[in-house]
Order: C-alpha cells, then sequence, then structure tokens
C-alpha cells in the first residue's frame, strides 16, 4: 500500500480540530462584526471562528481553498457538520468514556509534540537571501528542465481495423477535414469519440512528450503549428491530431519559480533544524529498549498464557 501522505496529514487536522472543539466547547456566537458564514441547526460557524481553522493549515492548501470557491464552502460545510457531530458526542458524555478520554489523551500529546517542534523548526523569516536563492537555483537546473511539449487536439473514431461503422465514421471524418473550409473543432464536437475533449473541440491541452502515445509522438515533427495529420491508427481506433503550438525543452528563468523555490528551500531548511532539534535531544536523553519485555507485550493476551 502506498503512504499518501497528503490525506494523512488531513487525517490528523481533522483529528486535531476535534481535541479543539472538545477542549474549547462549542463555537462561539455571532455578533453583528462577526458574519455567519454556514448553520446547521443551532450549529453556527462564523468569519472569526473559521480563520483559526483555515491558518493551522499548510499554506499550499490555504493557496487552495482561496483559489477555488467550490472547495472553501465544502471545507466550511464539513466543519459544521463535525461540529454537529461533536455537540452530539458531548452531550451524551461520550468524551468521559475510558477508551475515549485515553485516545484524547494520546492525541493531545501528539498535536503538543508536532506543535512544539514546528515551532522551534521555523527558519528565519529572511531565510532564503537571494544569494542563496540564485544558488539553489543554478545548482538545480537540471532538475528544473521543462521538457519540450505540444498543445494538441484531436478527433477520435474508436473502433477495430474490420468495423465496417467505425471505417464509414473514418471516411466520413477524412473526406470533412479535407474540405477547404473545414473546423477541426467543429469537426471534433459533432464527431469525435473522445468524450473529454470533444466539448472543448478536440482540445487536449499542453502535453509533454513523454506523455504522448509513441505512435502519435512519432508524427509530430511531420507537422506544422495548425497542420492536421492523417488517421493514425492505435490499439483502440484511430485518431487525427492537430498541432496548435510546441514549445522546446526550457529552463524557467528564476524569476518564474522564485516563490515555489523560496518555499521548497524553507521546507527543507526546516526539516534540517527539526532533524538537528532531534538529534540534540536524543544525544542528551539517549533511549534504551528492553527487546524482551517490548516483545511480551505485543503478543496477543491469548499467547501469553502458558499451559502446563
Amino acid at each position: 500500500m502506498t503512504f499518501d501522505f497528503q490525506t494523512f496529514r488531513l487525517f490528523i487536522f481533522m483529528r486535531l480540530f476535534l481535541i479543539t472543539l472538545l477542549a474549547a466547547g462549542p463555537l462561539a456566537a455571532e455578533s453583528a462584526t462577526d458574519p455567519v458564514l454556514g448553520q446547521a441547526g443551532d450549529v453556527t460557524l462564523t468569519v472569526r471562528s473559521l480563520r483559526p481553522h483555515i491558518t493551522a493549515l499548510p499554506a499550499d492548501q490555504q493557496a487552495g481553498l482561496a483559489a477555488d470557491p467550490a472547495a472553501l464552502a465544502q471545507y466550511v460545510r464539513a466543519l459544521l457538520i463535525q461540529q454537529l457531530v461533536v455537540k452530539k458526542a458531548l452531550a451524551e458524555k461520550h468524551d468521559q468514556q475510558t477508551e475515549v478520554a485515553a485516545q484524547l489523551i494520546r492525541a493531545r500529546e501528539a498535536a503538543l509534540a508536532e506543535s512544539y517542534l514546528n515551532s522551534l523548526s521555523q527558519p528565519d523569516p529572511g531565510y532564503p537571501a537571494e544569494a542563496e536563492l540564485t544558488a539553489a537555483y543554478e545548482a538545480a537546473k537540471d532538475q528544473l528542465q521543462v521538457p519540450t511539449s505540444h498543445q494538441l487536439a484531436q478527433i477520435y473514431i474508436a473502433g477495430a481495423e474490420d468495423d465496417a461503422a467505425a471505417k464509414g465514421k473514418l471516411a466520413e471524418v477524412t473526406k470533412a477535414l479535407a474540405a477547404p473550409a473545414a473546423d477541426f473543432s467543429v469537426l471534433a464536437r459533432s464527431h469525435s469519440d473522445d468524450a473529454s475533449s470533444a466539448p472543448h473541440g478536440g482540445e487536449l491541452g499542453w502535453l509533454a512528450e513523454s506523455q504522448i502515445q509513441p505512435g502519435i509522438r512519432s508524427q509530430l515533427p511531420k507537422l506544422k503549428p495548425g497542420a492536421v495529420s492523417a488517421a493514425i491508427r492505435q490499439e483502440s481506433g484511430w485518431h487525427f491530431i492537430k498541432l496548435i503550438d510546441t514549445r522546446a525543452a526550457h529552463t524557467p528563468p528564476l524569476d518564474q519559480i522564485r516563490e515555489p523555490l523560496a518555499a521548497r528551500l524553507r521546507q527543507e531548511k526546516a526539516a534540517r533544524l527539526r532533524q538537528d532539534i532531534l538529534i540534540g535531544l536524543l544525544g542528551d536523553n539517549p533511549i534504551a529498549i528492553n527487546e524482551i519485555e517490548l516483545s511480551k507485550a505485543v503478543r496477543p493476551a491469548t499467547a501469553q498464557t502458558i499451559t502446563p
């Protein structure tokens, strides 16, 4: 199974959010200066009560929510639903059950340790300096190169080579494309069997060469921008490919990638600082493991019973 770090972070965030709600009680009531963003029954979410949850998210998730109103609305909906659940759990004193209370203690300890380490491992606000950023850019130029890519559109005719209906449609499209006033996008909308690109006039967007099937990629050097290929037979059907534009492989200038590169450097610096903190902590407090007792502790209870 592949470890999904983003899903794990979201899980941790929602768990910590639950702990915060249990500790703090119901969300603050709205006021005239605190607009209501959403409501479910008598549970209300306001601008003021939402803000701490947004600022607690990683920067990339904050940017994603800010750029996508639908995602932000879904996030608010999730918070309201969770608050409804929390309210009911508290009313039924679920948090006072022994195992639940123990889980909350463990979660609180994990949250406290993580928050403390994060607070100690943040790089200085001025990092990286311009010289450090330039040096990192020069050192990483090979990895920053953007491969050759093509902006393509297609008309796709699905069918086996001996499919009479498909071959009839193929002949019809071939003839239509050969007409002097042929409009590729119109023909794609009416004839292409590719449900995802047909509504957009067959446009596939920008594709790196590695993303293009070899049988199609080999035909692209023969096309000039605006030209359409003859039908290209692939395993499941035929493709008429229109080359809209081509971008040669290039390395973007520093100004184009300044922000993401700086963010990456800050993340790497934070990881190094965090590692140094942990090394120092363990140097002062060496860990010793009683492996014999540990092996006993994780055995099923039945396996620990010795029958005479």
